[in-house]
């Protein structure tokens, strides 16, 4: 590891653009129970809590952690779950983007079971919609890259993202597409990869996408899509990268004790774009976000403490 990319200086931060994380900010319910529960089943949970979470929230928050400017553009709505989002954003000093307290906040149950596992059941509200004029609030001058997560574009007003980013085709678009990968309109993919972006997927999502049989092969299909690199995560095994047509890596996982799995992949990403505006190679990229994942799934929810960050930072880079 070269030292020099390691110091992630507050003035060499200051002469670097902002990445525009564009997303939700949610309130999880976090629910254990022993597994789900089948058709008339009865179970007992252990534990229920309100956590901040969202994709982007949990990226942004990453990029916070290593000191890469960025601007989240999420809007917050009213009632019961807003306020809660509102009150957990204004503790740790992020700005709201949008406030419309006279729209419902929407919510996402997290049911964790036995061995960390996570299923996630949504109720979408006014965080997950982007009209143009939250878009034309943004300092375009200040921004070179973007965040955009599948749930986002996927909702009625997806398209006004894509038409936002069709404007400065000079952006690096980092896109998470998630697990409804194959809901998206597949005019508003066709649009998205026109963009070239750098894709991230899981395993699953990017055999069921293309239809392979083996990562590398997904991974290439999407390459010959978006004319640029593509990441999987493979869960305990680590993470592989097809950069290009003669150019693959992969970096394995980091021993974890797995908590839960909330905002594993929302933390993979928020590292792999953090290390890439830091100037750190490809490789480099993979292991760090693997550390930085695991380091997540170690604590409950998705939200990582400092004093862990702190720990996984220390480990990687004074090696």
């Amino acid at each position: 590891m070269d030292p020099t990319l390691c110091r992630c200086g507050k003035e060499r931060n200051k002469l670097m653009k902002q990445t525009l994380v564009i997303g939700s900010a949610v309130a999880d319910v976090i629910v254990r129970i022993p597994h789900l529960p089948k058709t008339q089943e009865d179970i007992h949970i252990s534990s229920q809590k309100f956590s901040l979470g969202g994709c982007a929230y949990l990226v942004s928050d990453i990029l916070r952690h290593f000191q890469v400017p960025y601007s989240l553009c999420t809007a917050v709505g009213g009632n019961l779950y807003g306020d809660f989002v509102k009150k957990e954003l204004e503790k740790r000093g992020v700005p709201i983007y949008v406030s419309l307290p006279q729209e419902k906040n929407g919510c996402c149950y997290c049911m964790v079971e036995d061995g960390g596992e996570r299923t996630f059941i949504v109720e979408h509200g006014i965080e997950y919609t982007f009209w143009e004029s939250y878009l034309e609030k943004i300092d375009t001058a200040s921004v070179d890259s973007v965040y955009i997560c599948g749930l986002e574009i996927e909702e009625h007003t997806g398209d006004n993202i894509i038409a936002y980013l069709e404007k400065h085709p000079d952006y690096t678009i980092y896109f998470a597409p998630g697990p409804r990968i194959l809901s998206i309109p597949k005019e508003r993919i066709e649009r998205l990869f026109c963009l070239r972006p750098v894709l991230h997927l899981n395993e699953q999502e990017a055999l069921s996408f293309t239809g392979e049989e083996t990562v590398k092969d997904a991974a290439k299909a999407i390459f010959a899509m978006t004319q640029s690199p593509v990441i999987v995560t493979l869960g305990k095994q680590g993470a592989y990268a097809y950069l290009s047509e003669t150019e693959d890596i992969f970096a394995p996982a980091y021993p974890a004790r797995v908590e839960d799995t909330i905002g594993a992949g929302d933390s993979h990403i928020g590292a792999v774009i953090a290390a890439r505006r830091l100037g750190f190679c490809w490789q480099e990229v993979l292991m760090l976000a693997n550390r930085i994942s695991a380091a997540v799934v170690e604590q409950a929810g998705g939200t990582l403490r400092e004093e862990a960050f702190a720990e996984a930072k220390k480990e990687f880079f004074e090696k």
